[in-house]
């Protein structure tokens, strides 16, 4: 049976300041925390119903509630058979870190759904690492690590001031933007940094200083603009294929 201290600490993660201050997150539903047991992702705690089959590590803790004391955890209004605690974890990016390989830049990406799905993209076509500028949707958001599935425990993710990691990168450092030029026209790259900017505004005046070479998927249609993810994915899958193998 659920304490009442326990409950209210769950339900407290939903919250990014409680997220901060205890060092823990949580996800929920059967897929993606089975997703992120497959890729060996740490949690200390899973709490599950009866009708969920879960097998955890030794080092997590398996907790089995009944449906009413999930409903009461969950946060989510249909409430899933499993939810998982995590620890925050937040990896310092290393001086340099962007002068070398692929890395997905996000400028004020606030759509927690963006943000996970970006980190999808990132793990589908093998880039080095995902930045975040800290005006992003938290990495730690449900919604962010549902949506990017497993892809949350192998993609190397740091939030940092992004301007001022962009201001000292030696590699390019292209900024999607509707005014660039043709993505398709791009040399093969096999260091460079993709800026995709805040769903609204576009890229923020700072990071858009940084940027060496704007590019934009041209438009056929009437379609005022495209969803960041997917502006991202046809960036990424041009810069993938034009590279040779080494």
């Amino acid at each position: 049976m659920l304490t009442k201290a326990e409950l209210q600490r769950l339900r407290s993660l939903r919250e990014k300041k409680f997220r901060e201050a205890l060092g823990l997150f949580v996800v929920e539903g059967e897929k993606v925390i089975a997703e992120l047991l497959a890729a060996n992702f740490p949690f200390t705690e899973i709490y599950a119903t009866g009708g969920a089959d879960f097998r955890p590590p030794p080092s997590t803790r398996l907790v089995t509630l009944t449906a009413a004391e999930m409903a009461r955890v969950s946060h989510f209004p249909t409430p899933s058979t499993v939810l998982a605690v995590g620890q925050v974890s937040r990896a310092p990016l290393s001086p340099g870190a962007l002068d070398h390989g692929l890395t997905l830049a996000l400028d004020g990406v606030q759509d927690a759904g963006n943000v996970g799905t970006l980190l999808r993209l990132a793990d589908w076509f093998a880039f080095d690492r995902v930045v975040l500028s800290p005006d992003c949707a938290d990495l730690f958001h449900q919604k962010v690590i549902n949506a990017s599935m497993g892809s949350f425990a192998r993609v190397k993710a740091h939030t940092v001031d992004l301007a001022e990691a962009l201001a000292t990168t030696t590699s390019p450092i292209l900024g999607c933007d509707l005014a660039g030029e043709d993505v398709h026209a791009l040399p093969p790259l096999r260091d460079a940094v993709v800026v995709i900017g805040n769903e609204g505004r576009g890229l923020s005046p700072a990071v858009a200083a940084c940027v060496t070479r704007r590019v934009t998927i041209p438009r056929l249609g009437g379609a005022e603009s495209l969803n960041a993810a997917i502006a991202a994915a046809i960036v990424c899958d041009n810069l993938r294929r034009t590279q040779t193998p080494s």
